[in-house]
């Protein structure tokens, strides 16, 4: 097992044990599914929250981000944008839908320009040079799940398709679904992958996971991803921790009032 597997393992195996952990968070209640007859399992979201916490304030929304110490190393503070979004992620479609969600990838505001992030931290996977991003975003309920729900059609519309990048390499695109957590009222994860081969016949993968979940009318995006590899429990578990912070400086903001 790499370092980075080992890494992935750590994350989890805190968030199902009451080991003492600085990732330790409560145990999420499993996501509910029913068969549609193609045997395809159907979400279903969460009860909406009894009542909505105020506005958070700046340090309470700074509050709710995960930082280099809650994932310890190989993680650090970001040192900059990675050459890869640039040269790789900003690439140009003929399908739509794919083109919005690769515009929305790149210039990370998912749920698009009625939302305001509150606050955002990135993150450098130092061992495999990856990054993480994280934003806690005030959004309306309805957005929030009209967004979700649009991502849940992507990876039958952008299952697979092409796409150029600015410099004119075409890169073979792949779209899935990926599993979060039973975490907040509503949420959805995907991971996509861009491959392309160079002159020298040499073949590049970029694969970027997101996982947005939408919190009252609050939601948190998270962003992972990176030319080596990137783990689906990494997300998973960086999710149902950044989902307890937000819900915890929520209830904490509401007692406040």
């Amino acid at each position: 097992m790499t370092r980075r597997a080992l890494l992935a393992v750590a994350l989890v195996l805190p968030l199902t044990t009451t080991a003492c952990s600085a990732i330790t968070t409560e145990k999420a209640a499993p996501a509910t599914s029913s068969a549609t007859p193609s045997g395809s399992p159907t979400r279903t979201t969460a009860p909406p929250t009894p009542a909505s916490a105020p506005a958070l304030t700046p340090a309470q929304a700074q509050a709710a981000l995960i930082t280099d110490m809650d994932l310890g190393e190989p993680w650090a503070p970001t040192e900059g944008a990675a050459t890869w979004r640039d040269g790789l992620l900003k690439a140009t479609t003929k399908k739509p839908d794919c083109q919005k969600l690769l515009d929305a990838l790149y210039s990370e505001r998912l749920f698009g320009a009625g939302a305001h992030v509150r606050a955002a931290t990135g993150l450098d996977d130092t061992w495999n040079d990856a990054q993480l991003h994280h934003q806690v975003v005030a959004v309306r309920p309805a957005d929030a799940d009209r967004t979700l729900a649009w991502l849940r059609t992507l990876p039958k519309k952008c299952g697979t398709f092409t796409a150029r990048t600015g410099t004119g390499v075409v890169q073979n695109a792949a779209v899935a679904d990926e599993r979060l957590p039973g975490i907040g009222d509503a949420r959805q994860a995907l991971r996509t992958t861009l491959t392309s081969v160079n002159a020298d016949g040499e073949e590049t993968t970029l694969t970027l996971d997101v996982a947005a979940v939408r919190i009252g009318d609050d939601a948190l995006l998270l962003t992972d991803g990176g030319l080596g590899d990137v783990y689906a429990e990494v997300t998973q578990a960086v999710a149902e921790l950044a989902a307890k912070r937000l819900t915890d400086v929520r209830k904490q903001a509401r007692v406040e009032v």
